[in-house]
C-alpha cells in the first residue's frame, strides 16, 4: 500500500445558523476550525421537503393543455 495516499482527517466545530454546534471528522480546514452553514439542512426546503409551487411563466401550462388537452392546474 502507497504512503501518504490517505487525507489527513481532524476534528472541527460546525455552527448551524441557528446557534447549535457539533464536532465531526473532516478534512475540510484544520484542527479546531469553526464551519459556519449559511444554508441550515434542518431548516432548508431542500432538505425539509418544503413545498415547492409550479410558477406559469409565459402561459406554458395553459399552452400544454392547449396543445394535449391536459388536465394539469396550478396549485396555491
Amino acid at each position: 500500500m502507497k504512503a501518504d495516499t490517505h487525507p489527513d482527517y481532524h476534528m472541527i466545530t460546525v455552527q448551524m445558523t441557528d446557534g447549535s454546534k457539533y464536532q465531526t471528522r473532516t478534512t475540510w480546514g484544520k484542527e479546531g476550525d469553526v464551519m459556519t452553514l449559511e444554508i441550515d439542512p434542518l431548516a432548508h426546503p431542500a432538505w425539509t421537503g418544503g413545498r415547492g409551487t409550479m410558477l406559469d411563466t409565459g402561459g406554458q401550462v395553459a399552452r400544454f393543455n392547449k396543445r394535449f388537452g391536459g388536465g394539469i392546474t396550478l396549485r396555491k
